[in-house]
Order: C-alpha cells, then sequence, then structure tokens
C-alpha cells in the first residue's frame, strides 16, 4: 500500500485591504512597468500629434516642393501638368512683383534689426536693476507679443486712418485736402507697417535679452566695479560679450520674423500698393479666382530656401556647441 507523498501548495493569501495588487510579471520573470491600457494611452498621446504634425508640416511642405515644378489650377488631380523649372522662370525673370517683395523683405528685416532690437536690448537692460515695478513693465511691454497680429494690424489701422486716426489727428492732418493715407500711400504705408511690427517686435527682443541677462555671472560686474570701469564700460566690455547666444537667437529669430510677415501686412492693405512681400505672393496666386498653385509653390519654394539657409546654419552651430559641452 502506497501513500501520496504530493503535497499541495498552500493557496496565497488575500491581499490586506488598502493594499495596492502586485504588478504582473512577463513569461522571462521581468516585472512590466506598463499595462496594456498604459500602452494604449501612450501611443494614442504619442501618435496623434506624431500623425497631425507629418501630414500638416512634412507631407504640405514636401507636396509644395513637388508642386512648384508643375502647372495646377486646383481642380481635380488630373490637371497637373509637368513643366519643370518654367515657374522658377518666369518668377525671376517675368514678375514685376517678385523683387520688389525680396526687396521688402529685405527692408523688413533691416528695420527689426536697427530699431527695436536694440531698444529691446535697452529696455531689459533697464529693468535688470530691479527698479520698482518691474513686473509691470515687463507685463506693458511684452503685452504686444502676446496679441495676435491681426488684432495689432485692427488697431494700428484705427491709429493711421486719414479722418479720424490718432497721428492725424494730432499733427492736424484730418482735413480735407490734408489728409496723409498713411496706408494707401506707396511712399508711407511700408515704413507705417513697420512702426506697428517694431511695436510688437520689441517687446520680444526685451524678454530674450532680460533672459540673457539673468544668466550673467554677477561676480563679472563686480570685478569690473572693483577696476573702476563705469556702467557703460562694463555693459560694453563685460556685459555685452557674454550675451553672444543670445544674440545669435535675436539674428535668427528676427530674420525668422522678417521672413514670416504677413498678417500684419494682409490686414492693413492685402500686401498692395508697395508692401509686396514673398508671403503675400504666394496667398494670391495660391487663393484667388485664377488659382496658380504650381506658381504659389515656386514663390513657396524660394521663401523655404532662404529660410533654411538661415536656420541650417544656427543647428549646425548649437549642435557643434553641445557636443564641445
Amino acid at each position: 500500500m502506497t501513500t501520496d507523498t504530493t503535497t499541495k501548495s498552500p493557496e496565497a493569501a488575500p491581499p490586506p485591504p488598502g493594499t495596492a495588487p502586485a504588478r504582473k510579471r512577463g513569461t522571462n520573470g521581468h516585472q512590466r512597468l506598463l499595462t496594456r491600457r498604459d500602452r494604449i494611452t501612450l501611443a494614442v498621446m504619442a501618435g496623434v500629434p506624431t500623425i497631425l504634425h507629418v501630414a500638416l508640416v512634412w507631407v504640405t511642405a514636401i507636396a509644395s516642393i513637388l508642386l512648384a515644378f508643375t502647372t495646377w489650377d486646383g481642380i481635380g488631380f488630373d490637371s497637373i501638368r509637368w513643366v519643370g523649372l518654367d515657374n522658377f522662370h518666369q518668377l525671376f525673370s517675368d514678375n514685376p512683383q517678385f523683387w520688389p517683395a525680396v526687396q521688402h523683405n529685405v527692408i523688413w528685416f533691416v528695420a527689426l534689426i536697427l530699431v527695436p532690437t536694440p531698444f529691446g536690448l535697452f529696455l531689459a537692460v533697464q529693468l535688470d536693476k530691479r527698479i520698482r515695478f518691474s513686473r509691470v513693465y515687463q507685463t506693458a511691454f511684452f503685452l504686444p507679443v502676446v496679441i495676435s497680429m491681426a488684432c495689432i494690424g485692427f488697431v494700428w489701422q484705427l491709429v493711421y486712418n486719414p479722418d479720424t486716426g490718432l497721428i492725424n489727428s494730432i499733427i492736424g492732418a484730418n482735413k480735407p485736402g490734408h489728409y496723409i493715407d498713411w496706408i494707401g500711400d506707396p511712399k508711407l504705408n511700408l515704413w507705417a507697417v513697420l512702426i506697428a511690427a517694431s511695436w510688437r517686435h520689441t517687446g520680444y527682443m526685451m524678454i530674450l535679452y532680460l533672459a540673457g541677462l539673468k544668466s550673467v555671472d554677477p561676480s563679472l560686474r563686480e570685478a569690473s566695479a572693483l577696476d573702476g570701469a563705469n556702467e557703460w564700460q562694463t555693459f560694453k566690455s563685460v556685459i555685452f560679450p557674454t550675451l553672444r547666444p543670445t544674440n545669435t537667437v535675436v539674428l535668427v529669430v528676427t530674420i525668422i520674423e522678417a521672413l514670416r510677415a504677413f498678417d500684419l501686412v494682409f490686414v492693413f492693405n492685402k500686401g498692395a500698393q508697395g508692401t509686396e512681400l514673398l508671403s503675400i505672393l504666394v496667398t494670391n496666386n495660391i487663393i484667388g479666382e485664377s488659382s496658380r498653385i504650381g506658381y504659389g509653390s515656386a514663390i513657396a519654394v524660394v521663401l523655404l530656401v532662404i529660410s533654411l539657409a538661415v536656420i541650417i546654419p544656427y543647428l549646425i552651430a548649437t549642435f557643434r556647441k553641445e557636443r564641445r559641452a
């Protein structure tokens, strides 16, 4: 007579109330850190923005580059015709608005570099001195940056109104026969728009430079004061050289702002009569009664090439600096 020597393993006692259940282990014995529900949530949170980014940025950019070598009126894909470099040849040689638009974009960049950028640096230096109500001043000067450019355009339209505008009312040019048409006059409208753009750009530059000044080592100021340098000498010889990374960012941001300028000009006068820009030409050729999507895409490709010529060297320099660090 044999006896059963096998013993049954005792059943695991249930966890005490109030304690979290133990995580499941995989077949290889490792603990699972994410449940199936966690993985689905993570896939949705990372996948949806990725799909939107690829569809709205990369696909449209590649499509614009391909359409730049075609002619298409936007009605049916079967009407697309390959024309090679004809759009670019026509753009550079036969379009009377292209080179004035390029010139206006260059003027836009030069004006933003020469006027609001130094003024933004001046405001940042003054606010960095911890004066009273500095937070209030920062908010007041930065407020135009967070306002939509379309809203800024509407506000400055009221300022430039030839009949009831603020400027004409102050200088007495709001009477019949003495009107100054700041928006309609081709000799004035570009500079009028640049004043509105500079008003916004000043606050942007102020915040960038203020962040750069906050990162300056205080010992540099103390050493300069011990050497007998005054405030201007300290800023010129000690503080400003340390702002070189900030100056690089400011330069790149200003170039991008000059190239992507669109909404403010479009609100003013739709980019006509002396305010032509490359972005305006793209819109006018793609959206309208006679759509020339291929030709408008060619202008967009030119704008893209100019932008990449600025952005790529900046990224290369940034990556090299991080690699050395």
